[in-house]
């Protein structure tokens, strides 16, 4: 048996939108109502954010399809999540009638529908804390059924130990960082009960984006902020995942109302583009200096909308060298390969070459997949107009060079 009556299933049915294709799609395993579904009729609306394609997996208490990876986390979360395969397992009535009453449209509605606008909602490309973090605010802690809720990143205010790495020795030592929505600051202490902080950066600065492969902890965070023009990064952790995202939407939430005050024109959603961002790319390339005749060196680059990095290990404090990447219309583009004639030692043969007004930056990469993934990283950043600061920006890289 079909669905024939989509009226009949809002939780699953979002009239207004449709994927192409009419094809039925059978479920071995499922009740004759949901093994006969027209899978190709899915609205897109019943796919959560997570699920790049067409899932397996779904959770018969809660009513969602979910896609593979976030299935685990559903499993680990038994007492509101229970999960079954749409081709494995047995489906009895009840449980497709309540998927069908339900689905994530109407989920949604009810556990997402007060979340604050700064809240990062991850994708199914973000790491395993953020997506756990997010589907436990949902589902377990129901962080946004109510509006005005006073959770731990809404105070505008908040203070607690994180792990930080040490600029010169690399240990990992407990910290005290206050974050502060009245003074516009980040800070943190070296001691609990010191008075004076190590570090104050203002709000407007920062960047913080989860490193967990690269920090070797789960948790791992990294927090950027610019001084004297110059990207500092800190590496810190906490053994909490919900505490380290905790701080991360802080961190969101009082750049969302600092900015508020400082552009009281600009939109709400204009403002959350200005928030914490993920780096574009970053990953290991070989280099030369500006003569083109040094050997090449392996260094690690991050590529941070207009800045490329790149420091000689991935947790260094600072950058040894950074370079502003403009806009085509400006005269920077990026090129397949290297200069004929090039010179120096490089053991890896993928090169690319990218050409600013002043000169030219030579880079080699391991493989074809990591070159082409560089070029079509610079690609989009050349390919956008600057803003007025980002001219202002471009300005002080040619003072200082």
């Amino acid at each position: 048996m079909r669905f024939p009556h989509r009226h009949l299933y809002p939780g699953l049915i979002n009239p207004l939108r449709w994927n192409h294709g009419h094809k039925a799609l059978c479920f071995s395993g499922l009740c004759s109502e949901l093994r006969h579904f027209p899978w190709g009729n899915l609205p897109l609306l019943l796919i959560p954010l997570f699920i790049p394609s067409d899932p397996d997996w779904a959770s018969s208490t809660l009513g969602v399809f979910i896609c593979l990876s976030c299935s685990g986390i559903h499993r680990n979360i038994p007492s509101i999540s229970k999960v079954k395969s749409l081709k494995m397992d047995h489906w009895d009535d009840a449980q497709v009638q309540f998927l069908a009453k339900h689905g994530n449209a109407v989920t949604k509605a009810t556990y997402e529908a007060h979340i604050p606008i700064y809240y990062y909602q991850p994708t199914y490309n973000d790491c395993q804390v953020l997506r756990e973090q997010w589907i436990r605010a949902k589902y377990e802690r129901k962080e946004f059924t109510e509006p005005g809720k006073q959770l731990p990143y809404t105070d505008g205010v908040k203070e607690g130990i994180l792990w930080k790495r040490g600029r010169d020795n690399g240990q990992f030592l407990p910290r005290k960082f206050l974050l502060s929505e009245r003074e516009g600051c980040l800070k943190y202490f070296t001691k609990q009960d010191s008075k004076e902080p190590k570090i104050s950066v203002k709000i407007d600065v920062i960047n913080a984006t989860f490193q967990p492969a690269k920090i070797g902890n789960p948790n791992g965070l990294q927090i950027t902020y610019l001084k004297d023009n110059k990207t500092r990064n800190i590496f810190v952790y906490h053994k909490s995942g919900k505490e380290v995202v905790d701080w991360f939407n802080a961190i969101r939430s009082v750049q969302f109302h600092y900015l508020k005050v400082a552009f009281p024109i600009a939109s709400d959603n204009e403002i959350k583009s200005r928030l914490t961002r993920n780096f574009l790319k970053e990953g290991y390339m070989e280099k030369t200096g500006p003569k083109q005749r040094e050997a090449f060196k392996k260094r690690w680059f991050t590529l941070d909308h207009r800045r490329l990095m790149y420091f000689k290990d991935p947790l260094d404090a600072f950058a040894k060298g950074e370079v502003f990447v403009g806009s085509s219309e400006n005269g920077y583009s990026v090129q397949k390969g290297l200069p004929a004639g090039t010179q120096g030692n490089f053991s890896w043969h993928y090169g690319l070459t990218i050409v600013t007004p002043d000169r030219e930056y030579l880079f080699t990469c391991e493989t074809e997949a990591d070159q082409l993934g560089w070029i079509a990283a610079f690609t989009s950043v050349i390919n956008q107009a600057m803003t007025p600061q980002e001219y202002a920006i471009e300005a002080y890289f040619k003072f200082k060079s």
